[in-house]
């Protein structure tokens, strides 16, 4: 079969989630060669081994940590000539993009973002995505090169499927673009305990009708029942109740959870077009006519004051 590159979000040898749904996609495809780099790459290949890498390059070096994406870009690039893929996939991170964008430029190739599905066609891999603001559902293809596309956390599922992983070291000469924007100094999130909002299975949201940054404790508590992330519409973000860092919509992140909860969001397209791919969405507002209850699967018209509470008790109470 063909090989299929995936490049490897890890933190210090932890595999992210989205990397270990892109295997499931790739298997679709061909046969999954995994390109880990940084610090802890080589300590990835048993989890990629589990989901099906038939073959693990790692490549550990300073200039991967000191500088900014074009180390990893001409790594990435060596994988690239040293496989002949039929196709690299790569997460749909900010910096995954950019990974994806610079590298598909220096193949000569086509790119495709964003992508919500993958699955094997005649002429290459067809990519399902979400277009004009998740109005409509698109699938393509290209046409030159070798495809290089990008995939949104929650696209797949994530599937074991056992394979020999064998670990080979990736050789990687930089050249002096790599080491032209250095890194000068770094501050880790502060952790809140909850999952990354972009890579979340349930995300709960809060808007405009939460009416103030000491009522998002309620939407907190509900995303705590649920082990979900949070999240915030843009009018409850620029009135600073909550951080732009949570910001789902169109200047925001885009989410693709397996349920979503809107509270007090009305559904504006700028919010629609980042939860819009959420597999079931659900929404508690007391404007029955609010365009939020045009696209979700469960509404609930009423004061979010009274509504989530009780779900976020009913929750806990299942749960005992």
């Amino acid at each position: 079969m063909a090989e299929i590159l995936v490049y490897v979000d890890h933190v210090d040898g932890a595999v992210r989630k989205p990397t270990l749904e892109l295997l499931t996609l790739a298997r679709r495809l061909g046969d999954p060669v995994a390109v880990a780099l940084g610090n802890g790459a080589a300590d990835t290949a048993a989890a990629l081994a589990e989901h099906g890498a038939v073959k693990v390059l790692t490549a550990d070096a300073p200039e991967f940590a000191d500088y900014l994406v074009v180390p990893k870009v001409e790594a990435l690039q060596a994988a690239y000539e040293a496989v002949s893929p039929a196709a690299v996939l790569v997460p749909s991170s900010a910096e995954g993009k950019e990974i994806a964008a610079r590298l598909a430029v220096r193949i000569g190739s086509g790119i495709i973002t964003d992508a919500v599905d993958l699955e094997a066609g005649d002429e290459g891999p067809v990519a399902t995505q979400s277009a004009f603001a998740a109005s409509f559902t698109t699938k393509s293809r290209v046409s030159k090169g070798t495809p290089v596309i990008t995939v949104k956390p929650n696209s797949a599922p994530v599937e074991a499927a056992p394979a020999a992983g064998a670990v080979e070291a990736l050789a990687v000469s930089f050249s002096e673009k790599a080491t032209g924007t250095k890194v000068t100094s770094r501050t880790p999130r502060e952790s809140t305990g909850r999952p990354e909002l972009t890579e979340a299975a349930i995300v709960v949201s809060g808007g405009r009708g939460v009416n103030g940054a000491e009522n998002f404790a309620i939407i907190e508590a509900l995303a705590d029942s649920l082990g979900a992330a949070v999240g915030a519409s843009r009018a409850a973000v620029d009135a600073g109740w909550y951080p732009h860092s949570n910001q789902v919509g169109q200047t925001g992140k885009s989410v693709s959870p397996q349920l979503y909860i809107a509270s007090g969001i009305s559904g504006a397209i700028q919010h629609r077009a980042g939860m819009q791919t959420s597999k079931t969405i659900v929404a508690i507002n007391k404007d029955a006519e609010a365009p939020i209850f045009d696209l979700v699967d469960y509404g609930v018209v009423g004061d979010l004051f009274d509504v989530v509470p009780q779900l976020t008790e009913e929750v806990k109470s299942r749960k005992g």
